[in-house]
């Protein structure tokens, strides 16, 4: 779930007066999510693309964005599968 998060805000899109701009583009990892139905700890990565919904204006995307501080968790497991 946390992996594909960052989907959200691709398709219900912030207004373009919306501050945050550069930021979200993090939505674009959440297609990474998609990976990690094959590599390990992919999933996890992709939720950093949850961060791209911190400022979003529906309250329940917004709410959304804390996903994206699991990211880290990933990295653990990322690194495991290619380290192999």
């Amino acid at each position: 779930m946390a992996g594909l998060a960052g989907l959200a805000g691709l398709r219900a899109p912030c207004a373009k007066t919306q501050a945050g701009r550069l930021i979200r583009l993090l939505g674009l990892l959440g297609l990474g999510g998609l990976a990690g139905f094959w590599i390990d700890g992919a999933g996890a990565m992709g939720a950093a693309g949850a961060l791209s919904l911190w400022n979003h204006q529906n309250p329940r995307l917004a709410k959304l964005g804390w996903l994206g501080w699991l990211f880290p968790i990933g990295s653990y497991y990322i690194l495991a599968h290619f380290w192999r």
